[in-house]
């Protein structure tokens, strides 16, 4: 792999930064290993590629939680191989989902994806332990976007984008607390803001809509199936910056997987 160059990588960066436009999103349909990443390149209209923990995890047989620092590293050093093999590394941005950022290694987690040519990240405002999740404080999570964004200064990457995500609607907050801690977060640095509402719950439309009122529109909304669900096409209508898939895609994956066992198996 290429020797970490600042410049290009603030490229990758700043053409990062700029796809996050309100009410023209970037869309990410997330990736977790080198063959999603290499399928979601050759699709004209990929113009970054984003990681999910979730998906990352599960292809290594952990749950989300267990996923450590260098597991993660694993997946994003092979991801940006296949991009270099495809000849993409040096025109398509890589973000990837770093979880909490990995409490106490924060700061050598943000030096190494910043040298395999991550050019942002999501950093996610709860941690859990023992199978319990809660929130950090507000003050907390500044501080940590605060430090991302000083390290990737300091490796010459001024338009680092950090993608705060805030889990306070998900463990049972208001809306106004997310708002609150999004307001701080966008503050001390960070691009969008991403609210994640949880797998039952998600967002609704008019929760969105004050989201994008009351956060100028620097929101990530991840788009999922099922009823009641918005779409792609009705988040893009809310005029958010950032739309993700979550680990959509690895799940349309497994359920092919177990489709085609059945059909080959149960004869």
């Amino acid at each position: 792999m290429a020797a970490f160059n600042p410049e290009l990588s603030q490229a990758l960066a700043q053409k990062l930064r700029a796809l996050h436009s309100p009410g023209n999103p970037v869309i990410f349909t997330n990736i977790w290993d080198a063959p999603s990443a290499s399928l979601v390149l050759k699709h004209e209209k990929t113009k970054a590629l984003a990681t999910a923990s979730y998906a990352v995890a599960a292809s290594a047989g952990l749950e989300d939680d267990e996923l450590t620092l260098e597991d993660n590293l694993i997946a994003i050093r092979r991801i940006r191989a296949r991009m270099a093999k495809e000849g993409k590394a040096e025109s398509i941005p890589l973000t990837c989902d770093l979880q909490d950022g990995y409490g106490e290694h924060l700061e050598e987690c943000i030096e190494k994806v910043l040298e395999l040519g991550a050019v942002g990240c999501n950093l996610e405002d709860s941690k859990t332990v023992n199978g319990k999740t809660a929130l950090i404080s507000p003050e907390e999570h500044v501080e940590r976007i605060k430090t991302v964004v000083k390290i990737a200064k300091a490796k010459g990457v001024d338009d680092f984008v950090v993608n705060a995500r805030t889990d306070s609607v998900l463990l049972g907050g208001t809306l106004q607390e997310a708002i609150d801690r999004g307001r701080l977060y966008l503050e001390a640095g960070a691009c969008t803001v991403f609210v994640w509402g949880g797998l039952k719950r998600g967002l609704r439309d008019e929760e969105v809509r004050v989201l994008v009122r009351e956060l100028n529109g620097r929101v990530n909304v991840i788009c999922r199936k099922g009823e009641g669900m918005l779409s792609v096409k009705e988040i893009v209508n809310l005029g958010v910056a950032r739309i993700s898939m979550g680990p959509a895609l690895w799940r349309a994956g497994m359920s092919a997987i177990e489709s085609e066992l059945g059909r080959l198996l149960d004869t």
